[in-house]
């Protein structure tokens, strides 16, 4: 007798489509089985030979969190190049050390959380460093290239699967869960979508994660654009996998609903697939689901329909084809070809701020490199760990010779004086140096703990001098002789254990606070007072001890020393990426911290010719005039050192471009929380002020030559050409860029809004004609009178240039487009939140599921203009569609006795709407006035005859 061999299920069957395959799976799971796979770690089916999956794996510059790995230029460095081809490349290589990692370390996971296409709107956003541009055109660009890295080209199995963060309109970490970012129609389709749409729709993009925010009052978790908007531009299931901990938000701090029940159902048929929560263990989401199944506020099928998009990306993995996916042999793990590509990536993301001629350096130059960064090659939170490292004084030994290459790092030396006359004292460690943190890697480094297993600080009569450097707003860091930080761990006692600051809660920061004669020293991880206790130095909430702080060197004398013997100084400074401007905290200021602009001092003081080279992931403000040079890079991964000295050199002619405008002062900046960047004139398209640096500058040790611009309409484009000429004496990249701005708009257009770009080599005298085709919709705006794209008829001026500054060439074209034609408000009424123009007011949550509404902001009062409403032979009278307690005005441009509508009795909720109405006299075409007074919220207006 022969076994009965079992038939092949057809999920298991390769030769079928896969929604056929996923069909079949879903038929043989249980409900029970269906709602466990909900949370990010899914269990295993073993009936089924299901493996178990999780959702996310941090990817943004290189492999994070799981130990060693290639790290990249951090993504806004990555947005600096303005290299799509370059980004590519560098997405390629991360995915196949995804899958090498894969191979060896299952906890890996091939769901990467990358890219962040969060729109650099504001320059003090703590997590800056993540996204690519405050340009929507650009991001969209630079994201799509990285996630057709990340997929990979075959055309049915992906390599890994991205998803984009964080939907949407998300710029802040200051109360990141309960603010509400108030999105005008014209901002959200023209700004906010836009990077989401363009890299959705160029199909290497498998899900979106949401934001901790609220969008015009309404979580992200719970937004209606995720159906509205999002699944409208791709036939492919989307998985949407929540943020960390943002489903309880919904209740817990949002107190957007009542229960759990309620939020994660809500949740669930709003679109997220994926709940990311309670860490590693699903019961609790499992248990919510369950509640809402038998409470009825979910049905099987919304299950199915979540689940069905996760086993659409877990099908495009190869997972359940292992011996027809092209990708699971196809790892690579730090070959030379990434290390190349990662000092490749370095060079093209520096930007040559200003030059007076000192650079490049000449050959046999003596150079003083001086300030913070000058040895270090930072990480940050969503960073691997360095298996190779190049700092720029390492980077500049290597290429100048350790002979012509003098270094002070500038921090100031001191000793802290206990009220008892003793010192603090660092014991001697031998043999114990401090690890790399994370090198073991963890699915969740927040959880990381603190060493234990190195003796306390102590006191003695000698004490140990400590390296004290002030980042910025009070906080410092001590560092001791060894190179290690000042730390606490979970047992409270103060040690010289940390490689550098981190984690998820940074215990290596500290401030002086005066106290009498001396000062305490607060541990801010903890909030405690450091003391001296019998058994060591450690935390703690009573007894503080008062230090007295004994300068022994002040930073800026060392930094004068050697500047002042050299012929060029080099300034590095900039941040620590854990420290004041990173995930959870928002910069306070534009400016470079005292410490920094004192040793910046200090050196041009010491030598004219200094060079100041910010390592940084945002942009500074500072006063460039007394500099010979100045340049920029982000924190440029492991070979950031070696690829400064580079282009210091002159080896590389630097060609990075800003991909967000450098502001010259904090006074040029809107509030944080200001979202609306058409009425506040925000980002490089709207900001009418003198930047400190344009969009898209960089200077090069080149010239370029821009000519013969040649434009016409034909096939639903402008094309666009124009001849590029290297002028210069080397060989070098030029990032050339054109621009549009309609020169008659009937609405606040863009000063200029970039349309496309192209970095392209040339040799000396080489020239080349680049040629651009751009659709007529790029021209289109948001017709918030009709609640669609319109492209206005009428002249746009194109302009081509090496910045939105710079521009060298430009041109006429007249595009025929539609009429613009009144609202027609007799018929239609108006829709509140389609205003032309707003102050004082704030946009909400019409009801829990869709719809906006306006109100007064923190004012009490606010203003509303409606454009050109066509009142006919006239109207006779006005509703309004209000909630809870206050007036609305109504005037038109005829002049006359405004109409005011009073609630006085509040009404039952914010959602409990009722219809007010008045006599309104108004006919023909006007502007109407309407103005908002006390707490109500208004949804709509109509006008009768």
């Amino acid at each position: 007798m022969t076994a009965h061999t079992p038939p092949t299920p057809p999920f298991r069957d390769p030769q079928l489509p896969f929604a056929k395959r996923i069909d079949d799976l879903l038929s043989r799971l249980t409900l029970d089985e269906k709602v466990s796979f909900l949370h990010q770690f899914a269990p295993a089916v073993e009936r089924l030979g299901v493996a178990a999956f999780r959702t996310g794996q941090e990817a943004l510059h290189g492999v994070a969190w799981m130990g060693p790995a290639t790290v990249f230029p951090q993504a806004v460095g990555l947005g600096a190049t303005w290299d799509t081809d370059l980004v590519r490349r560098v997405g390629e290589a991360v995915s196949r050390e995804v899958r090498a990692m894969r191979a060896r370390d299952e906890r890996v996971g091939l769901n990467v959380w990358s890219p962040t296409v969060n729109l650099l709107r504001h320059p003090l956003w703590g997590r800056n460093e993540e996204g690519y541009s405050e340009d929507p055109k650009l991001t969209s660009a630079i994201a799509t290239a990285y996630t057709h890295g990340l997929r990979g080209d075959h055309p049915t199995y992906w390599r890994t699967a991205p998803v984009l963060k964080h939907w949407l309109a998300h710029n802040n970490e200051t109360g990141r869960d309960v603010t509400s970012s108030s999105v005008r129609p014209r901002v959200l389709h023209e700004y906010d979508l836009r990077a989401f749409d363009e890299t959705v729709r160029a199909g290497a993009v498998a899900g979106v994660m949401p934001a901790y925010n609220l969008v015009n009052g309404r979580p992200n978790h719970v937004s209606p654009y995720l159906r509205e908007h999002l699944r409208a531009w791709t036939d492919d299931e989307l998985l949407v996998c929540s943020d960390a901990g943002a489903p309880s938000n919904l209740v817990d701090s949002e107190h957007y609903f009542d229960t759990h029940e309620e939020a994660t159902a809500a949740a669930l048929v709003a679109g997220v697939d994926s709940f990311t929560d309670h860490g590693t263990d699903g019961s609790t989401i499992v248990s919510r689901v369950r509640g809402a199944l038998e409470q009825g506020l979910l049905t099987e099928a919304d299950v199915d329909t979540a689940v069905r998009r996760q086993l659409s990306v877990r099908f495009r993995l190869g997972e359940f084809d292992p011996h027809h996916d092209p990708h699971a042999d196809a790892g690579a793990f730090d070959t030379p070809a990434h290390r190349t590509l990662a000092q490749e990536a370095a060079e093209r993301a520096v930007v040559l701020l200003r030059n007076d001629g000192v650079l490049p350096l000449a050959a046999g130059t003596r150079i003083a490199v001086v300030g913070l960064l000058a040895d270090e090659c930072k990480l940050d939170w969503y960073s691997g760990t360095l298996i190779h490292r190049s700092t720029p004084l390492e980077g500049l030994y290597e290429r100048f010779g350790a002979e012509r290459v003098e270094f002070a790092e500038g921090v100031d030396r001191v000793l802290l004086r206990t009220s008892a006359g003793t010192f603090l004292k660092v014991p001697e460690t031998s043999g114990a140096a401090a690890g790399a943190r994370g090198a073991e890697g963890a699915l969740d480094p927040a959880l990381l703990a603190g060493r234990t297993d190195l003796p306390p600080l102590t006191t003695d009569a000698a004490g140990t001098e400590l390296a004290l450097v002030e980042w910025g707003e009070g906080m410092l860091t001590l560092r001791a002789p060894d190179g290690r930080y000042l730390s606490v761990a979970e047992d409270g006692r103060l040690r010289a254990s940390a490689d550098q600051p981190g984690g998820w809660v940074v215990q290596e920061t500290f401030r002086l606070e005066p106290h009498g004669n001396g000062h305490l020293l607060l541990h801010v991880g903890t909030g405690r007072h450091v003391c001296v206790a019998a058994d060591g130095v450690r935390v703690a909430e009573e007894d503080p001890e008062v230090f007295e702080l004994v300068l022994v060197e002040r930073g800026e004398d060392a930094v004068a020393r050697v500047a002042a013997e050299a012929d060029v100084v080099v300034v590095v400074a900039g941040n620590d990426p854990h420290i004041n401007g990173r995930e959870t905290e928002d910069r306070g200021t534009l400016w470079l911290p005292a410490h920094q602009e004192r040793l910046l001092a200090a050196a041009r003081t010491a030598n004219r010719r200094t060079v100041l080279v910010l390592v940084s992931a945002y942009p500074y403000a500072f006063e460039p005039g007394p500099l010979s040079a100045a340049l920029w890079t982000a924190h440029g991964g492991q070979a950031a050192g070696a690829a400064l000295a580079r282009v210091l050199a002159g080896d590389v002619s630097p060609a990075g471009r800003l991909p967000q405008t450098w502001y010259a002062d904090d006074a040029d900046l809107p509030d944080l929380l200001d979202y609306d960047v058409i009425g506040s004139r925000q980002t490089y398209l709207y900001f009418e002020g003198a930047p400190l640096f344009p969009f898209g500058h960089g200077l090069s040790y080149a010239s370029f030559s821009y000519a013969d611009l040649a434009v016409r309409v034909g096939g639903g484009s402008v094309h666009v050409a124009f001849t590029l000429t290297n002028t210069g004496e080397v060989a070098a990249d030029e990032v050339a860029q054109l621009y549009a701005r309609a020169v008659e708009p009937s609405v606040v257009r863009p000063r200029r809004e970039l349309l496309d770009h192209r970095r392209v080599r040339l040799a000396p005298g080489e020239r080349t004609e680049l040629s651009f085709a751009v659709p007529l919709s790029a021209f289109a705006f948001w017709d918030v009178a009709h609640g669609r794209w319109r492209l206005e008829s009428g002249p746009y001026e194109l302009l081509a240039g090496a910045s939105s500054a710079d521009v060298r060439l430009r041109g006429t074209v007249v595009l025929d487009g539609e009429p613009s034609g009144p609202r027609e408000v007799l018929a239609d009424g108006l829709a509140a939140v389609d205003f032309d123009e707003q102050s004082g007011v704030e946009i909400v949550d019409r009801t829990r599921t869709s719809g906006d509404a306006v109100t007064p902001g923190a004012g009490g009062t606010g203003e509303l203009l409606y454009r050109a409403c066509d009142f006919g032979a006239g109207a006779t009278r006005v509703t309004v569609m209000v909630a809870g307690q206050g007036t609305v005005e109504l005037s038109s441009d005829a002049g006359g006795v405004p109409t005011v509508l009073t609630l006085g009795t509040p009404t039952a909720g914010p959602y409990d709407y009722v219809r007010a109405q008045a006599a309104f006299a108004a006919d023909g075409v006007r502007d109407l006035r309407i103005g908002l007074r006390g707490p109500l919220r208004l949804a709509h207006v109509g006008f009768s005859g």
